[in-house]
């Protein structure tokens, strides 16, 4: 499997500093937050992205994904969220990412079959452009979808091979699914999963990796077992909270503790 890290960790870091992190850091590559406090995002013209894709090619280090932020299942008009998505996928293909992340995104007072069929409308509709780009889009296990079983709801209506998933292992953890259940739900759609840890379900400030309670070690288990080798991305959510730890003091204990993980669950 392949390290990488997100820059939600490095809020605002100029991508120059984001890369020597990685390169000095040993991490394969960076998933990009797709938002405008970021250098990299969805506004930028084709000499910038251009650049941005130069200067990860210099430094060795691959483009994972690009983080965005369109709510799939959100209530509302289809097309500003499908405009959203096309935005971020033209990024991902113009940096050389293989990957566009969103978000469920379902509304207090929606039924899941309604969110389920919204979101499979809009991404079914994506999925077409993102093909013509080679780009996957995948839906993350977060908020109104946090677990696998929530997930497949929508991607077994959508039905194409360009829409996959995104395990976040935290938010498997608080919908009360176990590593073994989300792997067995997710695998054929699985993209990347995201790695991280955190105090408790109470208190989801962010910790170095091995430091709290998610099911790390459970979570690489059963990729190593089923023979899985994607990526697995820190996402260290320093972005919202300000007073964590810089990820910079933590980024060589968290490639020592994934390290120890895959070696012992190989």
């Amino acid at each position: 499997m392949k390290l990488a890290f997100s820059t939600l960790g490095v809020p605002g870091l100029p991508l120059p500093e984001v890369l020597r992190l990685a390169s000095v850091h040993g991490y394969h590559g960076v998933e990009l937050r797709a938002h405008p406090e970021e250098p990299v995002h969805p506004g930028l013209g084709a000499a910038e992205r251009a650049e941005a894709a130069a200067e990860f090619k210099a430094a060795g280090v691959e483009v994972l994904g690009v983080a965005g932020y369109a709510r799939v299942a959100a209530p509302g008009d289809d097309a500003p969220v499908i405009e959203e998505i096309r935005g971020l996928v033209g990024l991902a293909r113009d940096l050389g990412a293989p990957f566009v992340r969103v978000f469920p995104g379902g509304a207090d007072g929606q039924s899941s079959a309604e969110a389920d069929a919204v979101a499979a409308r809009r991404l079914g509709t994506a999925a077409e452009y993102a093909a013509d780009l080679g780009v996957r889009i995948l839906l993350e296990t977060h908020d109104s979808h946090r677990t696998g079983a929530d997930a497949i709801r929508v991607l077994g209506l959508v039905g194409h091979r360009q829409v996959g998933a995104l395990w976040d292992v935290m938010h498997t953890w608080l919908g009360g699914e176990q590593p073994q259940e989300t792997y067995a739900t997710l695998s054929p759609y699985l993209g990347y999963v995201q790695v991280k840890d955190i105090a408790s379900a109470e208190d989801t400030t962010p910790l170095a990796l091995g430091a709290g309670v998610l099911p790390l070690a459970d979570c690489v288990e059963v990729l190593a077992r089923h023979g899985w080798d994607g990526w697995l991305c820190w996402e260290y959510e320093k972005r919202w909270y300000p007073d964590a730890a810089p990820l910079e003091d933590l980024l060589d204990r968290g490639r020592e503790h994934l390290g120890r993980l895959l070696n012992d669950s190989a």
